[in-house]
């Protein structure tokens, strides 16, 4: 198999999950299409390296993250503007999306980068601990407490948005 074709075959196989990951840390699918497409971009770049240290994957869920959370922090102080200044005169207003699924994404957004980038490599890769260690550069207890206040203040977040959605069934 050639360079190019190996490379294909990666994108291939991984790409459609890694969007899927960066979309759950970020809440935003074309902010997570572009930083995934950067980072096998930046993969291709260093293709030849990358499959010589092994699996390339860690290193393009890790670009792809960094890149997606860059974006995230750019957007949260377009909206810190925005709430200073009030909404611009084009904007489309809510997207439509589902309760539940609006509440889990806005529960992730209230995370830090750091919980967010945890939970997302345990809970949906199924990574383990240390694995997500290795990937963010941390300490395996780093990862522990990380999740376990992301745990903490999803389960927050999400049994008082089942109340209100209950009592606006209720009494709505």
């Amino acid at each position: 198999m050639t360079t190019e074709a190996d490379f294909d075959a990666f994108y291939t196989a991984t790409a459609r999950r890694l969007v899927a990951t960066v979309y759950a840390m970020t809440g935003d699918l074309a902010e997570a299409e572009d930083a995934v497409q950067e980072a096998y971009a930046r993969a291709w770049q260093r293709w030849d390296r990358l499959t010589r240290e092994g699996n390339p994957l860690p290193w393009v869920r890790t670009v792809a993250s960094r890149l997606a959370v860059s974006a995230w922090r750019r957007t949260r102080n377009r909206l810190r503007a925005q709430l200073r200044h009030g909404p611009s005169p084009d904007d489309p207003g809510p997207s439509g999306r589902s309760g539940d699924r609006a509440a889990l994404v806005a529960a992730l957004r209230e995370l830090s980068p750091d919980q967010r980038q945890a939970v997302v490599l345990h809970h949906l890769l199924d990574l383990p601990v240390e694995e997500v260690a290795r990937e963010t550069g941390c300490t395996s207890g780093a990862v522990r407490t990380r999740l376990s206040r992301a745990r903490k203040l999803l389960g927050e977040r999400l049994a008082h948005i089942d109340t209100y959605d209950e009592e606006m069934v209720r009494y709505g």
